[in-house]
């Protein structure tokens, strides 16, 4: 079984569904001859052609307007928004348009567009390039969410995505692009869209991530395991379906919660996550359930290092609810 990264396994699960499918066509800036800024669409334009990898203009609302006309008339466009902070052009084709589709017409219409883009920082980007606004579009309904952690899951959810009648944001998570490896399957399988995964087992903490947070919650529950405190990480891989399943398994048997997003705090997904939990399993708490999250404020060039949630934080958050 080879080895990929998360732009290879994207790459691979591009060239398996436009093989499979012609109906599945790729658009967005620089994604053609170029192959992406990122690299993820890297030879398809040579083996597919200038009609299914389609060089855009730099205009997102543009990009996505094109796709949902595509989708409309029976393709499958695979849209790419080059960095997820360049998404709000399009807020309105996306929020107003894409996801009212299906719905407006009593299912009659289905409008399956598969938006990829690159979230979160870590790669020096300051303000315009490291955002992570998934909440934004959570709060929206018609749209699924889909952020991915590592290679296995990011070709395997991909798959799923480009295979629903519904539209899917499929948000990749840039700082660990290469730096997160693994085995992949050359052929071709499917990860379903709703169901977490538990990547480390404990008894007294439940740490929920997503995206590139599950490498930092993994750092945690390993440096925490050194002084004897047993962290569960469960991995969301979806945020909208969400598997509330899971996340309560986990909670029930750990009684502590810690939640751990990239996004500002306030209004992030985490604090859904927080209701969703005291709703439901109240009597199973042992503490208050906590956030480790990036703070208020416009993403920074010079303090990435102090914006962005690390093991020690999530320590120091798991630490107060083993206290309380």
């Amino acid at each position: 079984m080879p080895t990929m990264n998360i732009i290879e396994a994207v790459r691979d699960a591009l060239r398996l569904q436009m093989t499979a499918d012609k109906r599945v066509v790729v658009l967005g800036e620089d994604i053609g001859k170029f192959g992406g800024v990122f690299r993820a669409t890297s030879g398809l334009h040579e083996e597919f052609g200038a009609d299914r990898v389609i060089d855009t203009p730099l205009a997102e609302a543009g990009i996505i307007g094109t796709a949902i006309g595509m989708a409309l008339y029976g393709l499958r466009p695979v849209p790419e928004i080059q960095f997820s902070d360049f998404i709000f052009p399009a807020f309105d084709q996306i929020v107003n348009e894409l996801a009212k589709f299906r719905y407006r017409s009593g299912g009659q219409y289905p409008c399956p567009v598969v938006i990829r883009t690159p979230v979160g920082g870590g790669i020096r980007g300051g303000h315009y390039h490291s955002q992570s606004p998934e909440a934004l579009f959570i709060h929206t309904p018609g749209l699924k969410v889909v952020c991915p952690s590592n290679p296995y899951d990011a070709k395997g959810l991909l798959l799923a995505s480009m295979r629903q009648d519904d539209p899917v944001l499929f948000m990749e998570p840039k700082r660990i692009y290469r730096a997160s490896r693994g085995e992949v399957p050359e052929g071709d399988y499917t990860v379903e869209l709703g169901q977490a995964k538990v990547v480390r087992d404990g008894s007294q903490c439940t740490v929920l991530a997503w995206s590139g947070m599950v490498s930092i919650a993994e750092d945690a529950a390993k440096k925490a395991a050194d002084t004897g405190v047993s962290i569960e990480v469960l991995d969301l891989r979806t945020l909208m379906p969400y598997d509330i399943h899971a996340i309560l398994a986990s909670v029930k048997k750990t009684g502590r919660c810690v939640i751990v997003h990239e996004a500002p705090k306030t209004c992030g997904f985490g604090a859904e996550l927080v209701a969703s939990i005291q709703e439901r399993a109240m009597e199973y708490l042992e503490a208050p359930i906590l956030r480790v999250t990036g703070w208020d404020t416009p993403f920074p060039y010079s303090l990435e290092h102090e914006y962005l949630p690390n093991a020690d934080r999530v320590i120091g958050a798991v630490r107060q609810t083993l206290e309380w």
